[in-house]
């Protein structure tokens, strides 16, 4: 398709074929990853503000055989806006592996009932909202949306994982305290380090956690520090929500890292970083497999 200055092309992710050093168990899910292309095929939105190059599904089983990583959850990248269409049929091919999360139009009078039943038989276990374009220090939730989208997943059992930086929102807990349905927050809240653990926002993302009412992907430290691996200013937000509830922790590649402007983070040293952040066995297996099976309504593994 054809690039336009407004949607620069991104990096493609490191293609070096290179394993882990640490083993993870049987079962292990990948929770964040984006299917992108071929854009031939599956053509991206006019009103993206990036280009992926193609990332394919089959790139990615090769990636997920590579780190030894049995199941995984693709997740609506923005370049697709409303159009599921490349994820769904990822789903199809692989269903018993694969989840989704999608996004579907803001306008709910356009959205049937039949079609999230279609979406629910086809592996889709939560919906998507990106309010990051929409924050700012003035702005507030639109909250009243959220509850009607969430109303409306409800009997499905699904989740809204939400991309938002919850450094921005200091009454956070309060705000979602009576949610209708499980929320996500992607990123650990996307919080830059740089506001650290006493953020009122973040404490707020904790308070959620602590109480059964959020789940935190532990994804992307590249994108909320400054520094390179091992990533050190984000390990006392790693250490922060695991202390305030490991069972609502899952864990995530981030691949194909779109929009990553340092330097391209290795996925396999994203695994070895999660085994040196989280040395305790027992609690990884349940960050990789149980608490996803539970999220994503996995099979537990034999």
């Amino acid at each position: 398709m054809t690039q336009t200055a407004s949607a620069p092309l991104c990096q493609a992710p490191d293609p070096e074929i290179r394993s882990p050093k640490i083993a993870f168990p049987s079962g292990a899910v990948d929770c964040h990853a984006h299917v992108c292309g071929p854009a031939s095929q599956y053509p991206y939105a006019q009103e993206r503000i990036y280009t992926p190059p193609d990332a394919t599904l089959e790139s990615y089983k090769d990636l997920l055989k590579m780190l030894g990583v049995d199941r995984a959850v693709l997740v609506q990248p923005s370049v697709y806006g409303t159009d599921n269409r490349a994820m769904l049929a990822a789903l199809n091919i692989y269903p018993e592996q694969l989840r989704g999360v999608a996004v579907i139009p803001s306008n709910l009078q356009d959205i049937t009932d039949a079609y999230l039943e279609e979406l629910h038989s086809a592996g889709v276990r939560g919906i998507r909202c990106n309010i990051v374009d929409v924050a700012d220090k003035s702005a507030e939730l639109p909250i009243q949306n959220l509850k009607d989208l969430a109303n409306r997943i409800k009997p499905f059992g699904w989740h809204l994982e939400l991309l938002m930086h919850v450094n921005e929102y200091p009454d956070l807990a309060k705000v979602f305290e009576n949610f209708p349905v499980d929320l996500v927050f992607g990123h650990f809240g996307y919080s830059h380090a740089k506001h650290g653990i006493q953020n009122e926002g973040f404490l707020g993302l904790l308070e959620l956690l602590k109480s059964n009412r959020a789940w935190a992907k532990m994804t992307g430290p590249y994108r909320i520090c400054d520094g390179g691996l091992p990533y050190l200013d984000m390990r006392p937000l790693n250490d922060a929500v695991i202390k305030a509830n490991p069972r609502r922790l899952v864990w995530g590649t981030d691949w194909p890292h779109v929009m990553v402007k340092k330097q391209m983070p290795h996925d396999a040293d994203l695994c070895d970083l999660l085994g040196s952040w989280v040395v305790d066995e027992n609690l990884r297996k349940s960050i990789l497999v149980d608490n996803p099976c539970i999220l994503y309504d996995f099979a537990a593994p034999n």
